[in-house]
């Protein structure tokens, strides 16, 4: 787990050990974005909240989207943007988990206040993931038609996705960066930029989609590819708004002059991005693939089950939200604290991050079960013979989102020391030997109920497990930052 040279740092080490060189005291009080200091609980939430916010707008701006394809276009053109964004997802998992290595590496020495580095790893996050969208560009631009054949996509829809995916590829640098600033802000303690930005996309997507789609008056009708235009316009724009506001208001991670070199990748910065990163970002390709296999195996079981999992995704989809940005905030607030050599701290942010993710989710998953008719018939209708088997999953597996709570958590603890093979592992275990084991040993025994109950018992093995590493595992002595981090900021 690239723990050579091994420093131990966490609440269990001796007291000579080295810490970061005091910073000095800061003009006009605590720094912009420190996350260091003031009380836990209302520091965690409102940084926090703007990205759960982010997180919702996210999902519904997909949503809609889905919406004016469909009803614009027909089914057809709505398959080929789904085929189309199988392809993207592998590329925007590997941002992800560069840019979650961005936010953890800005957030260590942002921490230890030294800005010099902080901006070293943000330009480097940058620059790199600018090269790895513009080859990704050029690639798929030149090969997107034989992709759509190897991934069997219908002949119906095949010349909609041609069309949908050129203008994706030509224009994904622009969503790439914007990804990767939001990260890089997050771990300067700054959620509110990126949730503004974030709120300008959305706002900018859903008007353009169905102008640039059938092209009214003086526009063009571009069919498709309109939607794939207005969605990079939308990325645009998010983009134009954080560099301006970064640099109107010269926050810390602003880039000027001498600095711009750091947007050549090269040094730590950059083995620390991609040896922390491709594991987080295999993690998530996990993920997608073991929901893939559960979708396979739920489809064995009818029309109405399918029909019932799909509708249940929906609302789970909300239910995790809360957990991923309590998750990211614990690891962004870990991270600065760690870079201050405030470790005390360290453990104090991950008990109230995991308290108030349980808190929250708890209520969520109570509403969605109490409540679960009508907010399932909002997918399936109040008389669907699904809604039976919907109701029943949401008793079966609900909960399950709830016991995952710890793992993303403590996880993000982990995370923000750089530990990241383990908690990928763990992850692994958890979604094959555990939860396919559990279906594949259970099913000749309970049959269908195999599929839904396979979810707790994924969950369980997920947490236990991640709970035992965490308690006793070398992670801790992962050295967080080299040995000049920590000098006053120039």
């Amino acid at each position: 787990m690239n723990e050579a040279s091994p420093i131990p740092i966490g609440e269990n080490a001796p007291e000579t050990q080295p810490t970061p060189q005091t910073p000095p005291p800061r003009r006009g009080g605590t720094m912009k974005g420190d996350l260091t200091q003031g009380p836990i609980l209302g520091t965690l939430l409102t940084f926090s909240v703007p990205m759960l916010i982010s997180s919702i707008l996210q999902t519904l701006n997909g949503s809609i989207n889905a919406i004016w394809v469909g009803r614009l276009l027909g089914e057809s053109a709505l398959a080929a943007t789904a085929n189309a964004n199988i392809i993207m997802f592998l590329l925007i998992a590997l941002v992800i988990g560069f840019g979650t290595a961005t936010t953890v590496r800005v957030g260590q020495f942002f921490g230890a206040r030294d800005i010099e580095a902080a901006r070293r790893n943000f330009g480097t996050g940058i620059g790199f993931c600018i090269l790895l969208g513009a080859l990704t560009g050029v690639l798929g631009w030149v090969f997107t038609r034989d992709i759509l054949t190897a991934l069997g996509t219908p002949e119906a829809s095949a010349e909609l996705a041609l069309a949908y995916l050129q203008v994706v590829f030509i224009t994904i640098p622009f969503g790439v960066v914007s990804m990767m600033v939001s990260m890089g802000m997050r771990g300067a303690g700054d959620s509110k930029t990126p949730l503004y930005a974030m709120i300008l996309t959305a706002a900018v997507d859903v008007v353009l989609n169905p102008l640039l789609i059938i092209g009214p008056g003086p526009l063009p009708t571009l069919g498709i590819a309109g939607s794939a235009a207005a969605t990079a316009f939308a990325n645009i724009a998010g983009l134009g708004y954080q560099l301006w506001r970064i640099y109107g208001q010269d926050l810390p991670l602003r880039l000027r002059g001498p600095e711009l070199r750091y947007l050549i990748p090269q040094g730590e910065a950059l083995r620390y991005i991609v040896a922390k990163g491709i594991p987080m970002g295999a993690q998530m390709v996990l993920v997608s693939s073991a929901g893939l296999v559960m979708v396979g195996l739920v489809n064995r079981e009818g029309l109405n089950a399918s029909a019932a999992y799909g509708a249940s995704l929906q609302l789970w989809n909300y239910l995790q939200m809360p957990a991923f940005a309590v998750s990211s905030a614990v690891s962004a607030m870990v991270a600065q604290s760690l870079g201050a050599g405030n470790h005390k701290r360290v453990g104090d942010v991950t008990r109230v991050g995991l308290l108030a993710t349980l808190a929250m989710s708890v209520v969520l998953a109570a509403l969605i079960v109490l409540a679960d008719r009508p907010l399932l018939a909002l997918f399936l209708g109040s008389e669907s013979p699904a809604m039976p088997i919907a109701q029943h999953i949401q008793l079966v597996c609900t909960g399950s989102f709830v016991i995952m709570c710890v793992t993303m958590i403590l996880s993000g603890t982990m995370r923000a020391y750089g530990a990241v093979i383990m908690p990928m592992v763990i992850m692994f275990v958890a979604l094959y030997p555990a939860r396919l084991g559990f279906y594949y040993i259970a099913y000749p025994h309970i049959g269908g109920e195999a599929v839904w109950w396979a979810y707790p018992a994924g969950s369980v093995v997920a947490a236990g497990l991640t709970l035992a590493y965490y308690t006793m595992g070398r992670w801790r002595k992962t050295q967080v930052i080299p040995p000049k981090a920590g000098a006053p900021a120039a």
